[in-house]
This record gives structure tokens, C-alpha cells and sequence, in this order.
């Protein structure tokens, strides 16, 4: 299997390849934390990208059950055919739903499986996921039989932190958090997106950023994404970049901020600041 560098459309830090090449390594799920738009679901396409690798992706949510990534049985459909007299009623394995789970262990090639956001399904979701990620392998009672990976997926496990994971999930896996881009490593970020930034205007923009970022009392923190998108804005309304400060280099309340501010209480508060700044000249 080879070894994941990184790749063009994503910079990944050091520490974050070593973390992915020894999940690999181990044959263990990589279990991926981070605050929300650190790239945490991304990696997992890039990882897939970058190896030539299939992806199979599994996002989970608040009434997702563990069962749905093995499979399902459609009891109502084979009912409704039998009164209808389809011969199909004779097979039940035409009732049976493949889940995300045994499509990935019935491939033909190894792949990467991404369950994203596994903590926002119920506490016992991870623990009956236990066996299967374990042994790769599961039984379907209805057709009696038992399905064996072909070939072990490199698989990653995405969590913002919603829920605490069970001890006997996270034994299992190789765990890594993603820190928040300092500020060297956003600007390689957003040369990925935007390589032709005017210096001034990508410097602007980062220092109200970040300064944004560490105002303290927020309750939501602009992410990565959101600067993007903040970028995306001000390039196409050509905001130059002394409109981000003020001549004196103090914080103002920047142009297009509804990018970067997603509450009313952030930017009242926002607000409040740079108003007792002013004041404090």
C-alpha cells in the first residue's frame, strides 16, 4: 500500500500524515477530531485521490442505526409483492439492502470507508459497530450467511466532539486531532484556492481573521471554510485591503462579515468591541 504525502488540493500538516500512514499501517480505523471546517471529512477524498483508492462515504445521522451500514431487510416491500404474486417473493435475498458496510467488504479492490460524524447518532451506535470493524466481518440471519472483507478498508472515523466515544470504540482505533491552521499554514490554504491573492489583501484578510477568531466570549469561531468563502466575496466585490483596517491598524467591523459571523450574539458583541475601542482612543 503506498504512503500518503499529502496532494495539491489539501495541505496536510506532518503530524496528520504520519497519522493517516500509521492507521494504515495498523489496520486500524483512523478516528479524526477537529473543530468544525478543519477539513476533517475532506481528508478522507484526498486520502482516496491521492492512493487511486474508491471512496465510499457513510454520513451519519441523529436516527441513523449501526445496522443500516451492514444492511436492511424490507419486510414491507416482499409483503406487498407476495399479494400481489411477484415471484421475486420467493428469494428473500431480493429483499435484502446492502449496506455501506458490506459494499465495502465485498469489493473487489481495497477502499476507503468514510463514517462521518459518527457522534451525532445515538451512544450505542459505535459499540455495535464494534465486531465488524474488528473482525471485518458480519452474519445475515435472514439469508444465513456470513460476509467476510475481501479486503481490509482504510477506514476514517470523523467526530466533532458531540458525544463522548465508548472506551472499547476508541481501543480500536488510531486516534488524531486536526489543531485549528495556524496562520502560515491558512495561507498555504488559501494559496490552494486562490493562488493569485494579492499579498496585501490574503495578509489583511488573515490578521482580521484571526483577530476575529480570538475575540474572546464568541460563540461560534469563523472556520476555514468560512474565510474561503469570505475571500470568494471580496474578490468579487474587489474590497481592497485597506478596508479590512483601520489607519491606525486597529480590528473594524470588516465589509461582507456575515461570511465570517453566523449568529446576531457574535456580532453584537463584535460590534461592542471595536465600539470600546473607540472609545478607548
Amino acid at each position: 500500500m503506498k504512503r500518503f504525502e499529502g496532494s495539491e488540493q489539501y495541505v496536510a500538516t506532518d503530524d496528520l500524515k504520519l497519522a493517516v500512514n500509521a492507521a494504515i499501517t495498523l489496520q486500524r480505523p483512523l478516528l479524526i477530531k477537529g473543530e468544525p471546517g478543519t477539513g476533517k471529512t475532506l481528508l478522507a477524498e484526498e486520502v482516496s485521490s491521492a492512493l487511486g483508492l474508491k471512496l465510499l462515504q457513510w454520513h451519519v445521522k441523529s436516527t441513523t442505526k449501526a445496522q443500516q451500514g451492514l444492511y436492511e431487510y424490507d419486510a414491507v416491500s416482499r409483503l406487498r409483492d407476495s399479494q400481489l404474486g411477484d415471484e421475486r417473493v420467493k428469494d428473500i435475498r431480493n429483499y435484502i439492502i446492502q449496506g455501506v458496510l458490506w459494499q465495502a467488504f465485498t469489493a473487489d479492490e481495497p477502499l476507503v470507508l468514510l463514517i462521518d460524524e459518527i457522534d451525532k447518532a445515538d451512544i450505542e451506535f459505535p459499540n455495535d459497530l464494534l465486531r465488524e470493524l474488528d473482525r471485518m466481518e458480519f452474519y445475515v440471519y435472514e439469508t444465513r450467511e456470513l460476509i467476510k472483507a475481501k479486503h481490509r478498508p482504510i477506514v476514517f472515523i470523523t467526530s466533532n466532539n458531540e458525544k463522548e466515544l465508548p472506551d472499547a470504540f476508541l481501543r480500536r482505533c488510531f486516534f488524531h486531532y486536526i489543531q485549528f491552521p495556524d496562520k502560515n499554514t491558512m495561507q498555504k490554504i488559501v494559496d490552494v484556492h486562490y493562488p493569485g491573492l494579492k499579498k496585501e489583501l490574503l495578509k489583511a484578510a488573515l490578521d482580521c481573521f484571526f483577530d476575529i477568531r480570538g475575540l474572546p466570549g464568541l460563540k461560534k469561531k469563523p472556520t476555514t471554510s468560512e474565510l474561503i468563502d469570505w475571500l470568494k466575496l471580496l474578490l468579487a466585490e474587489d474590497i481592497p485591503a485597506e478596508a479590512l483596517r483601520s489607519a491606525d491598524h486597529k480590528l473594524v467591523v470588516p465589509p461582507l462579515h456575515g461570511a465570517l459571523l453566523k449568529n446576531e450574539q457574535d456580532v453584537h458583541l463584535f460590534e461592542r468591541l471595536i465600539f470600546m475601542a473607540k472609545q478607548g482612543r
